[in-house]
């Protein structure tokens, strides 16, 4: 059993680790206390919001929705790596869930799967939205991924926990499908790692265990391959010889082009063979 921290410490917990803190409004004072117990606590909860846009997110997570008011969580972790910090206390964002996944992240074992609906999941875990639609389209950036492994590694460090005190949403409750996008095997994987270093200080990354579940952001990865380097256009292509504007991603419509015409090439041999063949 473990009483939540102070909001003074849980937000120099935070900071500790290097994350990049945002206060929203009187945060320290803004819960649902009022409607049950806060504590003891035993893990740390992920979920996604749904919703697009840093400023809408932290909105609708600070003051809810006609279903439910907010708070939502403890803190939203947007696309850009920050961490809004809309409440403190008991808040509306785990449910009801599995009491057998709540013994198990006490236990620090392996998750069973959740199937019943029967333990208040607000009062046991720190929950933290993160600014995402869920449709496993919309990415994760990796500065955002990032602030999720500090987080929960700041709030585990401080109480001892390891990384198997860290769930997701879809792990909780039955039903839900939350944080879609990512594994939490690979997030509990990465924060093991942070764990292992001193706070705020980057782990080196584990040769024996990549993390191989991450995803992979399309334009990010295009910018790291392609425009890396300055590369010369071909000198075979003419088209690009006085090209200014060349860049390396260039290569791809310039081989295009040579394999059409390849192309052509090839159909027209194809045709003189046969006629050749014809006249023989």
């Amino acid at each position: 059993m473990a009483p939540p921290m102070s909001a003074d410490r849980f937000l120099k917990a935070l900071r500790d680790e290097g994350i990049s803190v945002v206060e929203v409004g009187n945060w320290r004072a803004h819960n649902r206390n009022s409607k049950g117990a806060w504590g003891p606590v035993h893990g740390v909860m992920i979920h996604h919001t749904v919703t697009s846009g840093s400023a809408t997110s932290v909105r609708i997570c600070r003051d809810g929705h006609s279903q439910l008011p907010g708070p939502l969580c403890h803190g939203v972790i947007t696309k850009d790596g920050r961490v809004h910090l809309v409440g403190y206390g008991r808040t509306n964002h785990a449910g009801a869930g599995d009491g057998d996944v709540l013994a198990a992240v006490i236990a620090e074992r392996a998750l069973p799967k959740p199937d019943e609906a029967n333990t208040d999941g607000n009062a046991r875990f720190y929950g933290f939205e993160c600014e995402n639609l869920g449709d496993g389209k919309d990415p994760w950036p990796a500065a955002q991924l990032d602030a999720i492994e500090r987080v929960s590694a700041a709030i585990c460090r401080m109480h001892g926990w390891d990384a198997a005190s860290v769930i997701g949403h879809l792990e909780w409750q039955p039903g839900k499908v939350d944080p879609r996008g990512f594994t939490m095997s690979s997030m509990r994987d990465r924060i093991e790692r942070r764990l292992s270093a001193p706070p705020g200080k980057t782990p080196t990354p584990s040769p024996s265990s990549p993390d191989k579940e991450a995803p992979v952001n399309a334009k990010e990865l295009h910018e790291a391959v392609w425009k890396r380097d300055a590369i010369p256009a071909p000198t075979t292509a003419s088209t690009y010889k006085t090209n200014s504007t060349w860049k390396a991603e260039s290569y791809f419509p310039h081989l295009a082009e040579q394999l059409s015409r390849l192309t052509d090439k090839v159909d027209a041999l194809a045709k003189a063979v046969a006629e050749l063949k014809k006249g023989a």
